[in-house]
């Protein structure tokens, strides 16, 4: 399955004004935050704009791949985000609002960035088939959004869907990169190897935590090990 702008181009033609593409990364890792990824466009530039060229989901692409098409897809966008929920909220808000508020820390940074205003309409597009913004949005813990997102969802959007399949990849190098560097800045959090497993629970990763105990930057109100 290839991306297209099919679906961002019907977006348009209902008349929103831009149009994002949202996926998250980290949703099943033991350590870390979890990430959504924001990547948006102007309906207005989509006549002229083209899928960029090997843009997939970042699943079906190496990190080398992705590290190699990392800049030019964020230069592609109009704008793009990552906003992200600490291990430390999960635990206390469950995965889905902390997804939820994660997205919404990602279109406020592209909608501010973009000087999006009231008046105009924001369409997005979000992999999976829960709109787990919409839930999340004007809640207390939420950021104030210029504009909400009317949100349409779609189950593999991160394989059919350009702009989302460009989130996935912004979304995915940005958290691999914190985990690398979280990893190397840290001694003691040498043995669960996240520069390798990026926070999932490989087994050397729930090896260590048996041995170890969790760390800080872990989710405690998971099953660990």
């Amino acid at each position: 399955m290839a991306p297209t702008l099919d679906l961002e181009r019907e977006l348009a033609e209902q008349g929103f004004d831009l149009i994002v593409g949202f996926d998250e990364v980290g949703r099943g890792a033991l350590a870390g935050p979890v990430m959504v990824g924001a990547a948006a466009v102007w309906a207005r530039d989509l006549d002229s704009l083209e899928v960029p060229d090997g843009v997939a989901d970042s699943k079906l692409l190496t990190e080398h791949k992705r590290e190699a098409m990392f800049e030019d897809l964020r230069a592609w966008c109009a704008a793009s985000a990552v906003g992200q929920a600490s291990n430390q909220e999960i635990d206390e808000w469950g995965i889905s609002y902390a997804l939820g508020i994660a997205a919404l820390r990602a279109v406020n940074e592209v909608e501010r960035e973009l000087k999006v205003l009231s008046g105009l309409r924001v369409g997005a597009i979000l992999d999976g088939p829960n709109d787990y913004i919409s839930k999340a949005a004007g809640t207390f813990d939420a950021p104030v959004v210029p504009v909400a997102p009317n949100v349409t969802t779609k189950v593999k959007a991160d394989q059919s869907c350009a702009l989302v399949s460009t989130a996935s990849v912004i979304a995915k190098v940005t958290r691999d990169r914190l985990m690398v560097a979280l990893a190397q800045g840290n001694s003691s959090y040498a043995p669960y190897q996240w520069q390798h497993n990026k926070g999932y629970g490989s087994a050397v990763h729930r090896a260590a935590i048996a041995k170890y105990g969790p760390t800080p930057l872990h989710r405690v109100s998971w099953h660990l090990v």
